[in-house]
């Protein structure tokens, strides 16, 4: 796996799209050594039909994303065995940097052995190129995770973008228009209570936010501590309001963790059941199905997820509450 040819272009510099840009793009050209299926592992990080920090226009993914030295604009191509990468942005160098994590870099699927479960096998036959992503940011993953707690995905999404829009930032340079990167922990902490409301989040998830982003620097530190695993998960949930599910949906993006299905969750208990067994299961069973994968538990969620394989259509509903009204 390499880095190939990281450095800043000048005044001149031509987007992926062909219009000039301005100084501060950023490339880089990747080569991972390896299959990568760049729309399949960059899925996760998408919140929605029409979420303003992710669009795909035609063959390149783009990204609106905060990092640590501010907002960055990332184009993301595939072309055979590399991937082109272009930033703009003050935040354009650490996204650069940081890339090839977002694209897999170290996830290791070596000792991952499905061949006694024909599903499976096929499954991973298929998707030889996806990756668990690695975002190397805490805060920015566990505040949409919040949002989606307890309600369906639809309201979380609306929710999303009702809030970047108003209080993120301008994608910088040639993004799609739109495009908005989502605000600092500090900025997340100036939204008023009226817009939470508007948003259709109630005080509960608004309030568990404002409590995460006090401690941003103490959960940023749980990178160092690799990729994910128990303690991760344990300091996430020392914030009042944050559970095993908002957890593991945070950690599977920040830190690639292989290993945390989602606990708690409406539909991937049902699917891993239905997948591995023709039948659905809670929580107990998905953990009893997934056991004999120990330590790549989120891998065999993601294989199922991106097979195409779908539930039957038919059980309970979640029943939907819009909580811009009450």
């Amino acid at each position: 796996m390499s880095l190939l040819a990281c450095a800043p272009s000048g005044a001149s510099a031509q987007s992926p799209g062909g219009a000039s840009d301005d100084a501060t793009r950023v490339d880089t050209v990747y080569r991972p050594g390896g299959p990568v299926d760049v729309a399949s592992t960059l899925r996760p990080l998408q919140r929605g039909t029409g979420d303003p920090a992710f669009q795909v226009v035609g063959p390149v993914v783009w990204l609106a994303l905060r990092t640590p030295r501010g907002p960055a604009s990332v184009a993301i191509r595939q072309a055979g065995g590399t991937i082109a990468v272009s930033a703009w942005g003050a935040g354009s160098a650490w996204a650069v940097e940081h890339a090839p994590d977002l694209l897999g870099r170290g996830d290791d699927w070596s000792d991952l052995d499905v061949s006694g479960h024909a599903f499976l096998a096929a499954a991973r036959h298929r998707q030889p190129g996806l990756r668990l992503l690695r975002t190397n940011t805490v805060v920015a993953m566990l505040v949409p995770a919040i949002m989606e707690q307890k309600v369906t995905s639809r309201q979380a999404w609306r929710a999303w973008r009702y809030l970047l829009r108003r209080h993120g930032t301008p994608a910088p340079g040639p993004a799609p228009d739109g495009m908005a990167v989502p605000p600092t922990a500090e900025e997340w902490a100036t939204i008023p209570s009226w817009e939470w409301h508007r948003a259709g989040i109630e005080p509960g998830r608004s309030a568990t936010v404002m409590r995460a982003v006090r401690v941003a620097p103490a959960l940023e530190r749980t990178l160092a501590l690799g990729r994910g695993g128990a303690v991760v998960s344990a300091r996430l949930q020392s914030v009042p309001g944050i559970g095993r599910w908002t957890a593991a949906e945070t950690a599977q993006r920040s830190h690639g963790d292989p290993d945390s299905p989602s606990v708690g969750d409406f539909h991937v208990p049902a699917l891993v059941g239905w997948a591995l067994t023709g039948a659905p299961v809670d929580d107990d069973g998905m953990l009893e199905l997934l056991e004999p994968w120990s330590g790549h538990r989120e891998r065999i969620v993601r294989l199922i997820g991106g097979s195409g394989f779908r539930k039957p259509a038919f059980g309970p509903r979640l029943t939907i509450q819009d909580h811009r009204f009450h």
